[in-house]
């Protein structure tokens, strides 16, 4: 992709998503996460109705009419996106599973810029493929948006025990966590209860519907985008059409019950189905 055409996609990306992180998605992150608890802002004249437990006592007898302290959030957070970029989230029957996780990721760092909080990208596949330490501003945002596009990644397989593992050996301090892919996976269930301990983690489930249940076609050439390899596949035999149903059952199942067991948030998106309700929806339930 020539600079010209990287540009205008960013572009494109970011006027989508920087309407819904301004107007929809904005006071919703701002609900759902909290800072780091409540820090002295000011002292000011005690007013009807105010808590007379706030009075500052040491104020009120020197000025001799009653002041009270004033508390406010301290709100700074950072925010981390841990992006999938294996071979399988470049499939989609309608949609690739990567153009949806690069808008979420968008929308969900537009949102925290927007807080004025930290944002920063972690690029993963069966290897560390890239990581772009949080900061704040809009052109660090479309930094980050500029590699979700162009990012080529070396690995083609996906391990998110390892991408959980390097996480929690570099941030030290409590991080908003955003883990996205479609978690066919080594197992990860482990490194997720560590990281889960320490920061404030969600998982987002990409998938699409041709690999929910895998339709009767016949003899099928088929190619593995994680392993590169290509193979014939008798869709029309029952035993092959069920094993692959269980394998993708199996992947959702646990991915839904790893996060439940660590008391971490978790939600599926359909790349066929927009994404905006969903997390909106999962904003409100946190909130």
């Amino acid at each position: 992709m020539d600079t010209k055409e990287l540009l205008k996609q960013v572009r494109k990306i970011e006027i989508k998503t920087r309407r819904l992180s301004d107007h929809i998605f904005s006071g919703e992150y701002h609900s759902s996460f909290k800072g780091r608890g409540m820090s002295f802002a000011e002292v000011r004249k005690y007013q009807y109705g105010d808590d007379v437990r706030a009075i500052d006592w040491m104020v009120t007898a020197r000025l001799n009419e009653p002041y009270i302290k004033t508390f406010e959030e301290e709100r700074e957070l950072t925010m981390v996106l841990m992006v999938d970029v294996s071979g399988s989230e470049f499939f989609g029957s309608e949609k690739r599973k990567r153009e949806v996780i690069t808008e979420i990721c968008a929308t969900l760092a537009f949102s925290a810029i927007q807080n004025n909080d930290k944002v920063g990208i972690l690029f993963f596949s069966d290897k560390i493929e890239k990581f772009i330490p949080p900061k704040k501003g809009k052109q660090h945002a479309l930094h980050i948006i500029r590699d979700l596009i162009e990012l080529e990644p070396e690995g083609k397989g996906t391990d998110i025990g390892l991408a959980l593992e390097y996480l929690a050996g570099i941030m030290k301090k409590k991080a908003i966590v955003f883990l996205l892919s479609d978690f066919v996976s080594a197992p990860y269930e482990k490194p997720l209860r560590v990281v889960a301990k320490k920061h404030d983690i969600t998982g987002i489930r990409v998938y699409d519907k041709l690999e929910e249940t895998l339709p009767n076609l016949g003899l099928v050439l088929s190619h593995d985008k994680e392993t590169g390899k290509s193979f014939w596949l008798n869709t029309s035999s029952k035993k092959v059409r069920r094993s692959f149903n269980q394998i993708q059952h199996q992947a959702k199942s646990d991915f839904k019950n790893h996060f439940a067991k660590s008391g971490s948030g978790n939600f599926s998106v359909n790349t066929e189905e927009s994404y905006v309700k969903q997390l909106l929806n999962y904003f409100k339930q946190r909130a």
